[in-house]
């Protein structure tokens, strides 16, 4: 990681550079079709892999169905990028333990996707019961295997702004005392418990933090009126919990790494009678954490978030190649077009403190086992 200030004649500083190792995202929706095609430019631009998840209509729950995704997000790729998608598998009450394995030791799958059954967008097909997968479970934690956790109840009685909290006292410690050797990411945590939970565990736990969790809290979906573009699950929370989340961003810890969850939804979806959980935040996702640890006094923290924990905990080399932040004030489009229909972009449209300069990129090849 290096930096570069330039003063102006008075001596002020008047342009920072920021450079790190590229980073990767590992927590992303890419969509399919039309949509993927809109948004894939946008995640290549600052990431050199992403961690894709599987929740598409139907959802990817074969080692076919994920080669066939895999080509098709590789065949919408801009020409010239060297971007690589990691594949996960959508687990299901009959997922086999048998493919789970035959598939992640093909280099197919980097993970498995745990959605408890109606937890959040497309996961109706997901887990009943963990009692129903512990034989894929046991399999995973043989092998070496992470699960990747949406980490809410769907119990209708539990209080939205208290479905984390409540999944950790009541699932996830259940799921870690069972499983001692699984290795576990407690996705897109959004807690002061989700924090504390991750860091009593962080052998064999890890968190992906998103921007958007680092800049909202509850109050911000409402102010002004309601905000749909602003909804997500999970829901961000009260004030001290997003504190909570940014301490833990730019610790340095390396159970905490990035995680945009972006996740694009068409504005009809967005300002609808029933409106869609999803913020589509990879064209400015970079560009807010590196405001959030100049915010906090750790730019020289963002490199080991961005870039080096996340592969560190998946058994990857760390990227060779960097990108540069610049303090240069960028406004961003406020929404990006998808045919007929269009896409609000979290942040689109108001000035961000830092923009990315792609000079002197160097798009090698970066994939490789640690």
């Amino acid at each position: 990681m290096t930096t570069e200030k330039i003063f102006g004649p008075a001596g002020d500083c008047s342009v920072e550079t920021l450079t790190i190792r590229r980073p990767d995202d590992w927590h992303v929706h890419l969509r399919d079709g039309d949509m993927l095609k809109a948004v894939l430019p946008f995640t290549a631009a600052q990431f050199a892999r992403a961690i894709v998840m599987p929740n598409l209509t139907p959802p990817v729950t074969t080692v076919a169905a994920a080669l066939a995704y895999r080509d098709r997000i590789l065949g919408a790729l801009p020409q010239g990028s060297a971007f690589t998608p990691l594949m996960t598998c959508y687990l299901t009450d009959e997922t086999s333990a048998d493919d789970v394995e035959a598939g992640f030791r093909g280099g197919v799958w980097a993970a498995c996707k745990l959605y408890p059954a109606g937890a959040t967008t497309n996961s109706s097909h997901g887990v009943t019961d963990f009692a129903r997968i512990a034989p894929v479970l046991e399999r995973m934690e043989k092998i070496g295997m992470p699960v990747l956790v949406h980490g809410e109840t769907t119990d209708p009685m539990v209080d939205i702004f208290d479905r984390e909290s409540h999944f950790i006292d009541n699932d996830l410690q259940l799921l870690v005392g069972r499983h001692q050797g699984l290795r576990i990411v407690l996705e897109h945590v959004t807690t002061v418990e989700g924090v504390a939970v991750v860091r009593d565990n962080a052998a064999r736990m890890a968190a992906t933090i998103t921007p958007h969790h680092l800049v909202l809290n509850r109050t911000s979906i409402f102010q002004g009126g309601l905000r749909p573009h602003y909804y997500c699950l999970p829901v961000a929370k009260r004030e001290h919990h997003r504190l909570a989340l940014r301490q833990a961003a730019t610790s340095g810890e390396a159970c905490f790494f990035l995680g945009t969850d972006s996740a694009p939804h068409l504005r009809d979806a967005k300002q609808a009678e029933c409106c869609s959980a999803g913020i589509f935040c990879g064209p400015t996702a970079l560009q807010t954490y590196a405001q959030v640890f100049d915010e906090e006094g750790a730019l020289d923290r963002l490199e080991a978030f961005a870039s080096l924990n996340g592969p560190k905990f998946y058994g990857l080399l760390a990227n060779a190649d960097t990108v540069t932040l610049r303090r240069r004030r960028d406004r961003p489009e406020r929404a990006m077009t998808v045919g007929a229909a269009d896409v609000a972009m979290f942040r689109g449209g108001e000035w961000l403190a830092w923009s990315i300069d792609d000079a002197g990129r160097d798009d090698s090849e970066t994939e490789g086992r640690a």
